[in-house]
């Protein structure tokens, strides 16, 4: 779906750097209203192309008085007012109102980080919905302060240390909570996000998903040409099964997939996903072995970066072989390749503005984004781009693929290649991971718990640890466990399992799987970690 395609009740959040940004925008969607995320720094033309029903600015990390700030466009003020375009800022997002609007921002006396009090003053705005005297915990964290406000605006809550913790001025439609609304630890925030999204913008909940297929399929429809031919790499994994399942309902047998067996799959996963496609979904699937082709390139290859580069060059030029193949057979050569980027792929290989860091310095490559090559001939076809993992298994329901498959973990695209840190062609180190991660995956199902994980994992570790086994010493390698819970990959937090499963688990991957002697368990959330190890 393309942004432009929404003519409504579109609401527009201007990133500033804030960890919480993309929190904002599922936030809204959650309450059936669509939203999407851009460069705070962007230009007023891509704002305008939107045409916003509402607009939001983010936190962030930045002081606006320091040099270099991120701002929003130049004559970003007269185009919101002029389109009578109601403005919500979040922290960084109303010190910059503050500022630009003629008020005075400064380094805070007294710090307010984390969990605050707040007391509504005034109830004709954002707090329409509250009482004089109500007061409620939200979440704090900034070292700057409005001090002056700009003429014509009114402080409508205060926190329990006096400072400021909303403005409005209701004339002009510009608001700002000091707070970040959007996180857990803001009880009542939603409250106030609603109230200023129904009430105040005057938006309805109208945003569904089936809106969002029947806009993809005639945006495909348009898209592809009535004779083109489109291809699409399937991976096993629900992004790219839903892709598929989606254009494959828009042009029918004008859809050719491509499985390709890369030597870096889970254990028997060509088998388990050739005959998921085969008996449950029904799409024209080609499998291709190139397992040789890829693990002879990636050969003395350590740098994690360099590595996914290799592999989505190599994913290309097995797509441009199979386009050859098919224009032989067919007549025509395809135009298309149809991938499965997600909305936090987007994100996440973009920096955001004052960062100074460009996309070399991003935290990953995504291999939907980062890691193809620019010389690509085909074009691309990326339907869910502008959704969350949720949401496209919201989607893939609504066209009918099974809900087992829906269930599937997240599977990265190069796949073992980022769970073997180092050469991943040394020795027998994937073999040793494919069984061990085999006996952790089915130990979840077993244990009936692997719904409630968001994506659990083993990775192979390339050190050797002194173990004793069978009464002797032995030099094996070490296999640490990742198991994670998230709402959309974001963020995440470990998953803290039963002391006896992890015991057990430890024991029957040192008996089975040869060449282990250590298990370890990775503790850490994201941030600061990422979720995969590379």
């Amino acid at each position: 779906m393309e942004a432009k395609a929404v003519k409504s009740n579109l609401v527009l959040i201007l990133d500033f750097g804030s960890q919480y940004t993309h929190l904002i925008t599922r936030r809204i969607r959650a309450l059936n209203v669509f939203s999407l995320c851009i460069s705070g720094t962007s230009t007023l033309q891509s704002i305008a192309e939107f045409n916003p029903s509402a607009i939001i600015l983010s936190g962030g990390p930045h002081s606006v008085h320091a040099e270099g700030a991120p701002c929003f466009a130049p004559d970003f003020i007269d185009y919101v007012e002029s389109k009578n375009i109601s403005v919500l800022g979040i922290c960084y997002g109303l010190q910059l109102i503050v500022q630009k609007l003629g008020g005075e921002v400064r380094i805070a006396g007294k710090h307010e980080y984390g969990r605050m009090g707040i007391e509504v003053e005034k109830v004709e705005g954002l707090f329409g919905n509250k009482k004089v005297g109500d007061k409620q915990s939200v979440w704090m964290s900034h070292g700057d302060e409005a001090v002056r406000l700009p003429e014509g605006f009114e402080v409508v809550a205060r926190s329990h240390q006096g400072a400021v913790a909303a403005i409005e001025n209701r004339a002009r439609g510009f608001y700002g909570l000091q707070y970040h609304p959007e996180v857990t630890h803001s009880p009542e925030g939603m409250d106030t996000l609603k109230y200023f999204l129904f009430d105040i913008c005057g938006i309805s909940a109208s945003w569904k998903m089936q809106d969002i297929l029947d806009e993809e399929l005639e945006v495909i429809k348009s898209t592809v040409g009535p004779d083109d031919l489109v291809i699409c790499g399937l991976s096993g994994g629900v992004d790219s099964t839903v892709a598929a399942t989606l254009v494959h309902k828009a042009i029918g047998d004008r859809l050719h997939c491509l499985f390709v067996d890369n030597g870096l799959l889970r254990w028997c996963e060509r088998e388990r996903v050739m005959e998921t496609f085969e008996r449950d979904l029904h799409l024209p699937v080609t499998c291709v072995d190139a397992s040789e082709q890829f693990l002879s390139k990636l050969k003395g290859v350590t740098e994690p970066e360099k590595k996914r580069k290799i592999i989505g060059e190599e994913f290309i030029n097995i797509f441009d072989s199979f386009a050859q193949e098919l224009k032989q057979k067919l007549g025509k050569e395809p135009v298309y390749l149809v991938q499965g980027t997600l909305y936090p792929d987007v994100i996440e290989s973009c920096p955001p503005p004052g960062s100074g860091r460009n996309h070399s310095h991003t935290i990953k490559s995504h291999h939907n984004v980062g890691g193809l090559p620019k010389n690509m001939k085909l074009k691309l076809i990326e339907p869910l781009k502008l959704l969350f993992k949720d949401e496209v298994r919201e989607l893939g329901k609504i066209m009918g693929v099974p809900q087992g498959f829906l269930k599937r973990h997240p599977f990265p695209g190069p796949g073992l290649a980022v769970r073997v840190p180092g050469d991943v062609t040394l020795g027998d180190h994937l073999d040793t991971l494919r069984k061990a991660d085999e006996i952790f995956i089915q130990s979840i199902k077993d244990a009936g718990i692997y719904d409630n994980i968001w994506q659990a994992f083993a990775v192979f570790l390339p050190v050797l640890t002194v173990g004793v086994q069978g009464d002797q010493r032995t030099y094996s390698h070490a296999i640490a466990l990742r198991a994670v819970t998230s709402h959309d990959g974001m963020t995440a937090d470990w998953y803290d399992f039963d002391h006896k499963f992890l015991a057990d688990l430890s024991t029957k991957i040192c008996n089975e799987v040869t060449g282990v002697n250590r298990v370890l368990m990775d503790i850490t959330s994201k941030p600061p970690s990422t979720i995969e190890w590379e």
